[in-house]
């Protein structure tokens, strides 16, 4: 029966004892499977925690366009920084929006014997005018990783592995991605009407931040539909396809879209992406013979064939996203993948 809305999951209630806790990786599991988006509720940032994190954001979007273009994305090898709106493409059409993307920050890889992956790997872009935004969105970062890793042991839990059957795959060095988008009205006739266009996302799980009162987001479920709009204080949180891919199968990584806002409005998300080290390979959990009977298998699409590596699903979605940049910094790349030598 189609949903009306997503699941509610309260992650506070894992304080409650061995049944409260019980509880929460059986609603987790189940909104996950069936679904493969819920809300959460009871992660420990607070109101203000979340204010400051949109006013920064607000702040930064705001600066001069000339401040913006010096930390372009199209400057950076890594994937790093700042796209004007339009820059970035879903499936080959244009998305409607405004962002800079933020990455762990690290050195860059000099091995021109490591795989091409390796090549996200490197420092962010950061505009001078507004130094709190490094502040505020290294926190941002920190907070969010240790409430993605909590997820992940009471989903290995779940599924009847060890709390720390995913552990290996993270190690010192995952890989974590805040966008802060802005999304501009649009006409009803404009041909560029999608926010974000349709797709699943590549890695483990998102955590993502709607400006409250704010609507948009919408999950498909059923062959229809579910609008997802901001939940005061919670986060929706989705899975990705290394969990489909973990699970074979049985967790759902869904496919889901951003409608641009009416005429004159403005909306505003912070989405988090915590995925494992981009040369890890994502274990394949040895389901219990219950869920085994009701998982699906790895979804099959052959321009966009899943795998295990991080790394390797990372590095290709960039590449489409992101013509221009693939195109000043990885040429070998795009002839390669373009004579069918992926």
């Amino acid at each position: 029966m189609p949903l009306e809305s997503l699941p509610v999951l309260d992650l506070s209630t894992l304080d409650d004892g061995p049944d409260a806790a019980h509880e929460f990786r059986e609603a987790l599991l189940a909104a996950t499977h069936d679904v493969g988006f819920f809300y959460l509720t009871g992660h420990g940032l607070t109101d203000d925690d979340i204010a400051t994190a949109f006013a920064t954001a607000e702040r930064f979007f705001a600066l001069p366009l000339e401040d913006k273009v010096r930390v372009e994305m199209v400057n950076s090898p890594h994937f790093r920084g700042y796209n004007r709106t339009g820059g970035e493409l879903t499936k080959g059409r244009v998305d409607w929006r405004e962002q800079i993307d933020i990455a762990a920050e690290r050195a860059a890889v000099t091995d021109r014997a490591a795989p091409a992956y390796m090549r996200l790997e490197g420092p962010n872009q950061w505009p001078s005018g507004l130094p709190e935004l490094r502040e505020t969105f290294t926190v941002w970062e920190q907070r969010c990783a240790a409430i993605g890793a909590r997820l992940l042991r009471e989903w290995a839990l779940a599924l009847g592995s060890p709390a720390d059957v995913f552990d290996d795959a993270f190690a010192d060095r995952p890989s974590t991605l805040i966008k802060l988008v802005r999304y501009p009205g649009r006409r009803e006739d404009d041909r560029a009407a999608q926010g974000v266009g349709a797709h699943k996302d590549p890695g483990v799980l998102t955590l993502l931040m709607i400006e409250p009162g704010k609507g948009g987001l919408q999950v498909e479920h059923l062959g229809g539909w579910i609008d997802a709009p901001a939940m005061p204080g919670a986060f929706v949180v989705n899975i990705g396809e290394l969990m489909e891919f973990a699970t074979s199968g049985y967790l759902k990584a869904t496919t889901h879209r951003v409608v641009s806002p009416a005429p004159g409005d403005v909306r505003l998300s912070i989405p988090f992406f915590l995925n494992p080290a981009l040369d890890s390979t994502m274990p394949v959990i040895d389901l219990p013979p219950v869920l085994a009977a009701d998982a699906r298998g790895v979804t099959q699409d052959p321009d966009n064939v899943i795998s295990g590596t991080f790394g390797e699903n990372m590095l290709k979605a960039r590449l489409r996203a992101h013509p221009d940049v693939a195109a000043r910094h990885h040429a070998d790349l795009v002839d390669r993948a373009s004579s069918g030598h992926e």
